[in-house]
This record gives C-alpha cells, sequence and structure tokens, in this order.
C-alpha cells in the first residue's frame, strides 16, 4: 500500500549507494571476474507495485486514520478471514456521515471517499465513474449491504483457498521448504556478490 512507500524509498537509496560505491569501474570489473561472478550492479532498485486507486484504505471507524491490523478495535478493520456475519455487522456499525446521497473526494467526508473505495477495489473491472452513478442518490442504509455482499464475495474464494491449503499439513510444510530451500539459494549468491563487490572472498 501507499503507507510502504517511505520504506521502499529507503531501499531504493541504499541499493544506489551500494551500486554507485562498489559496482562500477574496471577494479570491481576485475574481483568479479577472479571470483566467478558475474560484473553486475550487486542489488536491483525496487519498483513500487501500488494500485492508483484504494493504495491506502482507511479505517473503518476514522476515515482519516489507517486501516490497521495493529488497531485495538478489530470493527475498525475488515480481515481476510473474517466470516461473512463479521464482515457485514463490521460495514452496518462503521462510521458514516449525516450528509445527504454518497459522494467521491469531499474533504468533508472522508468515510464516503474511503468506503467508495473499498466497493471499487473489491469489484474488478468497475470505475470511479459508474459506481458513483450507481451510489449518488443512495442513503447509507441501502449502500451498506450493497457494499459488505461485495466485500464478501471478493473474500471468499481467498477464504476458500486458505482453508484448502490450511487443511493439508504435509502440502503446507513442503512449500515453506521449497520456499525456504529456493530463497536461500538467492540469498546465498545476493551475499556472495556484495562480498566480492566490496573486496572480500566469497563464501563456498
Amino acid at each position: 500500500g501507499e503507507d510502504q512507500r517511505q520504506h521502499l524509498e529507503l531501499a531504493r537509496d541504499i541499493v544506489r549507494r551500494f551500486n554507485a560505491q562498489y559496482c562500477k569501474g574496471n577494479k570491481f570489473k576485475k574481483l568479479c571476474k577472479a571470483q566467478g561472478v558475474p560484473s553486475r550492479p550487486t542489488f536491483t532498485e525496487p519498483e513500487a507495485m501500488i494500485v492508483k486507486e484504494g493504495a491506502r484504505v482507511m479505517s473503518l471507524s476514522d476515515g482519516t486514520s489507517k486501516m490497521s491490523k495493529s488497531d485495538p478495535n478489530d470493527a475498525s478493520r475488515i480481515n481476510v478471514l473474517d466470516p461473512p456475519k463479521v464482515i457485514r455487522d463490521k460495514i452496518k456499525k462503521c462510521k458514516t456521515d449525516l450528509f445527504k446521497g454518497i459522494e467521491w473526494d469531499n474533504p468533508e467526508r472522508p468515510e464516503a471517499t474511503n468506503l467508495l473505495n473499498i466497493y471499487l477495489v473489491v469489484q474488478e473491472g468497475r470505475t470511479k465513474e459508474d459506481i458513483a452513478e450507481e451510489v449518488k442518490d443512495m442513503s447509507w442504509g441501502e449502500f451498506k449491504p450493497i457494499l459488505a455482499d461485495a466485500i464478501v464475495a471478493h473474500l471468499e474464494p481467498i477464504q476458500k483457498r486458505y482453508n484448502e491449503v490450511r487443511a493439508d499439513d504435509e502440502y503446507l510444510q513442503s512449500v515453506l521448504r521449497d520456499g525456504a530451500d529456493s530463497a536461500n539459494v538467492i540469498a546465498s549468491q545476493t551475499l556472495n556478490s556484495a562480498r566480492v563487490s566490496m573486496g572480500f572472498t566469497k563464501r563456498f
């Protein structure tokens, strides 16, 4: 989400600094050739993959605060594994306002914008324009059940797959082992490349 961008930018700064300091010039190429590692920059700059709409989902209890799993109020968020009834109850009780109609991007109506953003991101192929047209004359009492149904439908296949995987512990453990093995191979290659770039010998 958008709130992770600052961490991504820190990683990008570190990558650029390391590559600029250690991964350039003939000395770097000679070190790489002597140690048998590729003479390319050690690290790749990460790129943000953040959707334009819904990049930051706000709290159900306060449309100006980020939705967070660390919030002590469970009703402030939708958890991926929340049962349909829990989702419907949370949406039914979530904070709204007293304005007539439902609209996007009114700074005086942060909860309206937040709930519309959620409605948008859980429905593939929808646009802000067609949703705005759909809901413009609705009351909150009319919109909330529709929003809850859309969230439930969006999470249903995710929850189904989660339960399938959790039910087969042997398969789950094998996937975790395979993933750890693959990650260790890649991490070892990157570590060796970093060591060589800095003038150390690689580990075997």
